[in-house]
């Protein structure tokens, strides 16, 4: 496969998850005419410290800055599923729901973020992001591929089988993909200032950040001053 597909899906299980695991790996992947979906598994209504609000009202607000962080690396198409925030679970409903957004857009690559659990960093394995990504896998393979997989995709809604032959794991234990995200690191940087209701100060965001991603850039030997997300990519055809 080219490095540049025609076509990305990122599943996310929250408003937010995408900026801060891929946001520059999209930002060089739309700059180079990939059309990227963003499919978010909740609205986010659990998240942050705020409860002067109602859960409606959360959810409209982070549906509302997730489009904004987007648009800041270029993809116009973001979709919600509207799960509860903090109680996703990977199951057949959330499995065909995915399936099904996976027959519409037909890409030829996948984000998901890791279905594994890291022990070195528990604060990463929220159990929304774990369930999200077992999910996702499995709408991947067997099922967007799978004919008989929720035949109701195909016998009610039309939407043939597809067949995603990559998909990258964002937090995967085996790391075999750092993204050079250098020249983009200030668009990842807008697209999480756009999460105002859970960023209450970018400024004292952006060195961890920064220190996160030359850290990872450095793992993979490159150049010192490189900034890089980190993938781990799996060929499933």
């Amino acid at each position: 496969m080219s490095d540049v597909p025609e076509r990305a899906l990122v599943v996310m299980a929250h408003p937010d998850d995408a900026d801060f695991a891929c946001a520059g790996t999209v930002a060089l992947w739309t700059g180079a005419g990939t059309e990227v979906v963003y499919l978010m598994v909740t609205d986010g209504e659990a998240g942050g410290d705020e409860i002067t609000l109602d859960s409606s009202e959360i959810a409209a607000m982070r549906r509302e800055e997730q489009r904004r962080a987007a648009a800041e690396v270029g993809v116009k198409d973001v979709r919600f599923l509207g799960y509860p925030d903090g109680r996703v679970v990977a199951s057949l409903g959330l499995r065909r729901d995915v399936s099904r957004v996976i027959r519409q857009v037909r890409p030829q690559r996948v984000v998901i973020p890791s279905p594994e659990r890291d022990w070195d960093s528990i604060a990463a394995s929220h159990p929304d992001h774990m369930a999200t990504g077992e999910a996702a896998l499995n709408a991947v393979y067997p099922d967007a591929r799978n004919p008989h997989a929720h035949r109701e995709l195909l016998a009610e809604e039309g939407l043939t089988p597809w067949t995603v032959p990559e998909v990258w794991v964002a937090g995967g234990p085996k790391a075999n993909h750092h993204s050079d995200i250098t020249g983009v690191f200030d668009r990842k940087m807008a697209a999480l200032a756009s999460h105002e209701s859970q960023i209450g100060d970018i400024t004292e965001l952006e060195p961890m950040l920064r220190q996160w991603m030359a850290a990872n850039a450095a793992e993979a030997g490159l150049p010192e001053g490189t900034l890089a997300e980190v993938f781990q990519i799996v060929h499933t055809a």
